[in-house]
């Protein structure tokens, strides 16, 4: 007769287990979804050149034709995780005659009606190095990544969307 008891109470012991270890996968789910909503779900802000001339200024009009982007170049590679990832290059030439402080580029990748899949912002100057004289040069190469086969990458885009010179 003892033999029923210490089957059922097996039973009841692993029932118990069973009930704990989903009740702490759940607690532990819900420690991480709070902890991701707490940081911003991942998603990091894009680094911005504060105090620049940007567009809609005269200065921005004025100058933005003599900081000279060459055509873009791309390489692309796919990563085991399954995504495309794409360098863009080009080079910035300084004809402004003046030396810049801060130069703010974005990049991106469009489809076929020039909307982009993806793009980036990034502050080349003083990130990369602290100035660009006057009739200098600097390579300039920015990552965009988590691209998908299916996308339809039609272009490739670099601009000038802010920067600062020094008087």
């Amino acid at each position: 007769m003892a033999v029923p008891d210490r089957v059922e109470g097996t039973e009841t012991n692993r029932t118990l287990i069973i009930v704990v270890a989903i009740g702490a996968a759940v607690l532990i789910a819900v420690f991480f979804y709070v902890l991701m909503r707490a940081s911003g779900g991942g998603i990091t802000t894009e680094p911005t050149l504060q105090g620049a001339i940007r567009e809609g200024s005269s200065q921005f009009e004025e100058y933005k034709s003599k900081i000279v982007l060459d055509d873009p170049e791309a390489t692309e590679a796919k990563r085991a995780l399954g995504d495309i990832v794409m360098t863009l290059s080009t080079t910035v030439r300084n004809v402004t005659g003046k030396i810049i402080t801060g130069l703010e580029i974005r990049a991106a990748v469009v489809d076929y009606e020039g909307k982009p899949i993806k793009q980036r912002t990034v502050v080349v100057i003083p990130a990369r190095q602290p100035e660009l004289a006057p009739n200098k040069t600097l390579p300039v190469n920015v990552t965009l990544d988590g691209m998908k086969d299916s996308d339809a990458r039609a272009n490739i885009k670099m601009e000038v969307v802010g920067f600062k010179l020094k008087e």
